[in-house]
């Protein structure tokens, strides 16, 4: 059960009908908004996400797949969640680094890179022994239709970070003048009774506490408000309401202050200009899934038709069409010179629908980019056959990828190290690009890297080639290049040794060598003078007697 543990702030009593008032209005504005996108999002789900919550009513546990004759999109979405989640934020893998801002001095970011790969270990230890994978998954599938929303949240001593995916048919958004979204409105279904155990700390009215103590069994709903505060300046601030719509009244009040202090975090896969919720590779797959269903629909009939056939027959007043059963043996009477039951040949063509479904089928496919190269359901791939495929699904996501980079990697990040700071379990500065940034090192983002790899690697075998190794040996800075691959490699920074240490290598390096010349100079001068007392003895003449 998720608990915002948060400070709270008293409010008064007289306030909280007009503040509830304030909200619930807003609230159903921001709703009239989605009601725009609504079916669109319905249809989508019909059609690829049947288990997924209907916006229009209740439908958990409810068989929804009555409008599917096609799978291609249903298994098509689960396979875009898990390859998206292989790509971006793989299990039991880091796939972001913290590393030194643009504040922090040219001459310290190696020691500060050291110190901070060791709380990026222990951050991510803390998400891949959290529920975070599971969670994920889920909101990659609703991305799939366009917006998914993840609730970060804290857990207890065992699970100090606790993720939730929200149902879309849960979520309301809204933007503000900035174009992000600044308002996140939540329905959120619980039992009565529940209500003081879900926000420890909230104000209990009079009527709410009849209503608990007389129904505490009966299903409510709670409208969660999460706004940002644009009264404070150059500080991320954010009110928290906990809103009765039937009592219209406040249960509870806090304030989020501080980068990662927002517990939602809603990432788009793309987004037209003026709207606020995300369109998904889905929609774009819409009218082939829909085509490739109605096809099978019709196949299925005309098989039907092949199977049981369709007969005609002169009404001569003896046959009884409505008496008749074409079983095996079935004898049907017939008027003399009658021509009886004649079989009608069926229309339409099985070839004719199969290159329709082929067609289909593998446009689905490309829209929700698993027409990659061959088959990852054979043998398993080579390291250059995945990296290949890697690099592909980079290319195509690119535009995807930035988004996501902003809107789920950075502030689920931001709001994991802000709870583990909290509990007083790390210690380091704020994350906001300057003292601190977030450096993706995903397998996208290799992909990403591996081009500007090859470009360096193309460019020194040009010139080793075109100019010799007298030239490399000058223009290039064999250090600086060695630890530039390192990075875009992702090779951690505990594994590299910092400036300081390499100077002091590159220093001993040279009183070495420095060493090793005067010796082998010396050595040098000895040998010509042993040579020079041989060769004085040969040259004396000898005394005469």
């Amino acid at each position: 059960m998720l608990n915002y543990n948060e400070e709270s702030t008293p409010v008064v009593q007289d306030d909280t009908k007009k503040i509830a008032e304030k909200y619930l209005r807003m609230y159903q504005t921001a709703k009239q908004h989605r009601e725009n996108f609504v079916p669109l999002f319905e249809e989508c789900y019909q059609y690829a996400l049947p288990m997924r919550e209907s916006f229009y009513s209740e439908s958990i546990g409810q068989r929804r797949d009555d409008k599917i004759f096609d799978e291609t999109a249903v298994v098509g979405v689960q396979e875009f969640a898990s390859r998206l989640q292989s790509g971006l934020v793989p299990n039991f893998a880091r796939w972001a680094d913290f590393t030194a801002g643009s504040e922090v001095p040219k001459e310290e970011r190696d020691q500060v890179n050291n110190e901070l790969d060791e709380v990026t270990e222990y951050v991510f230890e803390i998400i891949q022994n959290s529920n975070f994978a599971q969670e994920v998954h889920e909101s990659f599938m609703d991305l799939a239709v366009g917006t998914g929303v993840l609730v970060v949240s804290e857990g207890d001593a065992v699970h100090p970070i606790n993720f939730s995916a929200i149902p879309l048919p849960h979520i309301v958004l809204d933007t503000g003048p900035d174009d992000y979204i600044d308002h996140v409105y939540r329905e959120r279904p619980c039992r009565n009774s529940d209500i003081p155990i879900m926000y420890p700390k909230a104000i209990i009215s009079d009527k709410l506490q009849r209503k608990i103590d007389t129904s505490p069994e009966e299903r409510t709903k709670i409208l969660e408000v999460v706004c940002r505060d644009y009264t404070v300046k150059n500080e991320d601030q954010f009110m928290f309401y906990a809103i009765d719509p039937n009592l219209k009244e406040v249960i509870k009040q806090e304030t989020y202050t501080g980068v990662g202090s927002n517990p939602f975090v809603c990432f788009r896969w793309s987004k037209v200009s003026g709207e606020v919720y995300g369109r998904g590779p889905l929609m774009n797959a819409l009218s082939a899934i829909k085509t490739t269903n109605l096809t099978i629909e019709l196949i299925l009939e005309n098989a039907q038709m092949a199977i049981s056939g369709i007969y005609q027959m002169d009404d001569d007043g003896v046959i009884n069409p409505d008496t008749i059963n074409l079983v095996p043996g079935t004898v049907i009477p017939k008027a003399p010179n009658s021509k009886g039951l004649q079989p009608v040949q069926a229309a339409g063509s099985f070839d004719v629908a199969s290159l329709v479904l082929n067609d289909m089928r593998l446009n689905i496919k490309r829209a929700l980019y698993n027409d990659m190269l061959g088959n990852p359901d054979k043998t398993p791939a080579s390291a250059t056959e995945v990296a290949e495929r890697m690099a592909d699904l980079s290319r195509r996501v690119g535009s995807a990828f930035g988004r996501l980079q902003a809107e789920l990697v950075q502030p689920v990040l931001q709001r994991v190290v802000y709870i583990l700071k909290k509990q007083g379990r790390i210690e380091m500065p704020t994350i906001n690009g300057r003292e601190v940034k977030v450096r993706s090192v995903s397998p996208l983002a290799q992909a990403q890297s591996n081009q500007d790899i090859s470009s360096v690697a193309r460019f020194l075998e040009m010139v080793q080639s075109r100019f010799g190794p007298e030239i490399m040996n000058i223009l290039i800075n064999s250090e600086e290049t060695a630890a530039y691959l390192a990075k875009k490699f992702g090779v951690p920074d505990v594994l590299i040794r910092d400036i300081q240490e390499r100077k002091q290598l590159v220093q001993m390096a040279q009183e070495y060598a420095q060493q090793q010349a005067q010796a082998q100079q010396q050595q040098a001068m000895q040998g010509q003078t042993q040579n020079m007392e041989g060769i004085a003895p040969q040259n004396e003449q000898p005394q005469p007697q």
